[in-house]
């Protein structure tokens, strides 16, 4: 694999439908292009604190929020508490889709239920906003790449680096090969948030089978609902959850598809409780370059996330704060200084920010324009296909590889 092939939505439809017709007409009528003024009308689908919280976002930039659909009555009550008197709460969220005053969802629910509420609400004809990581295995990715695009629907999966101008900049550095050429990129994150998970009784009544859906037979335990990241039926992890985030940045700056294999150790230290590791690190095979993903949830130093981009000329880190670039210290007379004593200034810093705002805007504003925003679902799909894949050799315990129509690992 070339590292300087481009992966467009072409060649990554080629691949992930294995030859299938997508060009066909879509399943559904499209509805005339909004025009610029012209008011979106929207459905809220998972009304915790992400989902207000993005929901807050698309308000002030003019969505309307006429619906949600929330099964844990306190965090539908938060959401209606801030909407326009009169916002039904839907108990099934296809009641939500049912409804043709709705132009476009918020999909905020926890990650087993992305992909089966994505294909729906597209296949009912609303565009889709939906929060990462967009599946909770590989090949339910892959089938979602396929029924998304056998309709006209616009859909941003929620991966707001995106939409940064701080990532979009520090890229650029990379396009303009200020650093030469990329042979190792390091992801991290630092978190002090182990801790024992919280088992007491819930405040209020759950209807724990729409909860699980589409999985069934799942034992119901309240740290499960609280907490659902931390149990594989509902959650790739930690290892999904922010790598989603990272390994997107990684990829999209190496101009890269996803990983060709993976090894992945780890466990739970202090999150007791848990099924999903607090504590991990996975490396990845891209054939022109390696990668590695380490995440530590029992650690404040550095605290927050960090990739850094090693070249033949230097080096760039960018996280929270910015970007930073440091040419390597010595030229090729002097012998390397081994005392610890060199203290590198950056050559090059850009301002930070990685903020939700410019995503959702260019959600809205793709939903008017019908063009394709920033995040569409083929990025979601290759996004998280490395995670997924770590995931894998970490429950087998052994190398995991991505096979090459990207629908699935062995």
């Amino acid at each position: 694999m070339n590292q300087k092939q481009t992966v467009n939505r072409r060649r990554f439809l080629e691949r992930s439908t294995a030859g299938m017709a997508l060009a066909a007409a879509p399943m559904i009528v499209s509805r005339n292009v909004l025009g610029a003024n012209d008011k979106i009308t929207m459905g809220l689908i998972g009304a915790g604190g992400r989902g207000r919280g993005v929901m807050h976002d698309l308000v002030k930039q003019g969505a309307d929020f006429i619906a949600i659909s929330e099964i844990f009555a306190p965090a539908a009550q938060q959401a209606l508490d801030v909407l326009e008197e009169g916002v039904k709460n839907h108990h099934d969220y296809r009641a939500l889709l049912d409804r043709s005053d709705i132009d476009a969802v918020l999909i905020a629910t926890p990650e087993h239920q992305h992909c089966v509420q994505l294909i729906d609400a597209v296949q009912a004809g609303k565009d889709v906003y939906c929060e990462k990581p967009m599946s909770n295995t590989i090949e339910e990715g892959y089938r979602t790449v396929q029924k998304v695009r056998e309709t006209d629907r616009i859909v941003q999966i929620g991966m707001q680096r995106r939409s940064s101008e701080t990532v979009m900049k520090t890229k650029k550095l990379i396009e303009d090969e200020i650093i030469g050429q990329i042979y190792m990129v390091k992801a991290w994150w630092n978190w002090s948030l182990s801790h024992k998970l919280n088992n007491s009784p819930l405040q209020s009544e759950l209807d724990w089978n729409s909860f699980c859906h589409p999985k069934k037979n799942i034992r119901f335990e309240p740290m499960k609902y609280r907490e659902w990241r931390y149990f594989w039926p509902f959650s790739g992890g930690n290892c999904t959850d922010q790598g989603t985030h990272l390994m997107d940045v990684v990829q999209w700056f190496m101009n890269s598809d996803p990983p060709q294999a993976a090894e992945c150790f780890g466990g739970v230290y202090e999150m007791t409780g848990a099924e999903t590791p607090d504590i991990f690190s996975a490396i990845y095979d891209y054939g022109s370059f390696m990668a590695s993903w380490t995440l530590n949830y029992t650690n404040k130093y550095q605290s927050g996330w960090m990739i850094q981009f090693q070249g033949r000329k230097g080096t760039i880190m960018i996280n929270d704060s910015g970007a930073k670039v440091y040419v390597d210290p010595w030229d090729e007379d002097t012998p390397p200084d081994y005392s610890m004593s060199y203290d590198a200034k950056p050559e090059i810093e850009i301002a930070g920010g990685i903020p939700t705002s410019p995503h959702t805007q260019n959600f809205l504003d793709c939903v008017k324009s019908r063009k394709e925003p920033n995040a569409p679902v083929e990025v979601g799909h290759s996004a998280v296909c490395g995670p997924h894949l770590a995931n894998v050799a970490w429950h087998k315990k052994e190398r995991a590889y991505l096979r090459s129509d990207l629908s699935g690992a062995y």
